[in-house]
């Protein structure tokens, strides 16, 4: 019985080299469970809102929306595949194999890089529109972000390709026991690494937004006291800017909650390091995933557009014909 029950705390009580088994108790394991999952579900199921909107509705096929629908891609991939997997690494043995664990990393890599670009170039896009907006028609064009988006997503994964080439070439390596699963690198990848995925482009987004606002409320402030000593109709120019301004709140809130979100994670855990334990990692980790449900939310709360889409899908009139025209904004 004692064999037993010392084997039992192995992956695999056979092999030397083998890891411990979660020591998660069943109700807390359960609990876990039923948690993470509904998360998952919920985040797959909105950003697939966003993606099938975006893409079905001709109305909806505006420059600022393809990068909505860029973040909805890699907020898809948390919900869809990484959650679970972090789910079953959580709570058991890794016994899939070391290649999915390596595709476990690369898809977690790939979307968290995919969503720090897209936040970057939707901070641009915002500077283009609100600073810049006689120029915005005709330098920002919806083939020319569907190129800009598809090339950065070329990008990251080039990027990311290079970092887990290692991992990828000799799957399990950084694997202290067999049942783990792991990745690593050296002191100046992870360096290079912090400066590329968090430093440098949040930097801009700060940058880029602090600008925004300053213009923002000069230009708000400008038509206020317009409003104030004309009584006729607001022109078309101004309810071009009412409306600029507004998408750009909104925006400016998806990019205050991704960094809420993101922050903590790399302050802590690169330049706090003594409080990197695995219980506060796993929480700041939690907290990246759970950017990704709350982006739909977002555009549900700001966005009347994504909530007239979304009845269409549910009702299902997006299967009437020519219900890609309708006017849904």
């Amino acid at each position: 019985m004692m064999e037993i029950q010392i084997g039992a705390e192995f992956c695999f009580p056979q092999l030397n080299r083998s890891c411990r088994r979660p020591t998660l108790h069943w109700s807390e394991a359960i609990l876990l469970n039923i948690v993470l999952s509904f998360f998952s579900l919920i985040t797959a199921v909105l950003n697939l809102l966003i993606i099938i909107s975006v893409s079905y509705f001709r109305k909806l096929q505006k420059p600022a929306n393809i990068l909505i629908l860029s973040l909805a891609v890699s907020d898809f991939l948390v919900g869809f595949l990484i959650i679970p997997f972090e789910i079953f690494r959580k709570t058991k043995c890794w016994i899939i194999g070391n290649i999915t664990c390596v595709f476990y990393y690369y898809v977690a890599m790939l979307s968290v890089c995919a969503s720090t670009g897209t936040i970057v170039l939707i901070s641009a896009d915002r500077y283009v529109a609100i600073c810049y907006p006689l120029h915005y028609p005709t330098r920002i064009t919806l083939p020319r972000m569907k190129h800009c988006v598809c090339l950065w997503w070329s990008c990251v994964v080039f990027y990311v390709t290079c970092l887990l080439k290692d991992e990828m070439i000799e799957p399990g390596r950084s694997n202290s026991c067999i049942g783990d699963c792991t990745v690593s690198a050296d002191y100046i990848v992870e360096t290079l690494d912090l400066f590329i995925t968090f430093l440098f482009p949040v930097t801009v987004i700060v940058v880029l937004y602090m600008r925004v606002f300053v213009v923002a409320v000069t230009q708000a402030r400008a038509m206020y006291s317009h409003n104030r000593s004309v009584t006729l109709q607001l022109s078309v120019q101004q309810q071009t800017k009412k409306s600029e301004l507004k998408a750009a709140r909104t925006l400016g809130v998806l990019v205050v909650v991704y960094l809420m979100c993101l922050c903590p994670y790399y302050c802590c855990l690169y330049l706090i390091d003594s409080l990197a334990t695995t219980t506060y990692v796993s929480f700041l980790l939690f907290l990246i995933y759970l950017n990704s449900c709350l982006n739909p939310l977002i555009y549900a709360m700001f966005y009347p557009w994504f909530r007239k889409a979304v009845k269409h899908i549910v009702t299902l009139q997006i299967l009437k014909p020519g219900s890609c025209e309708a006017n849904i904004l």
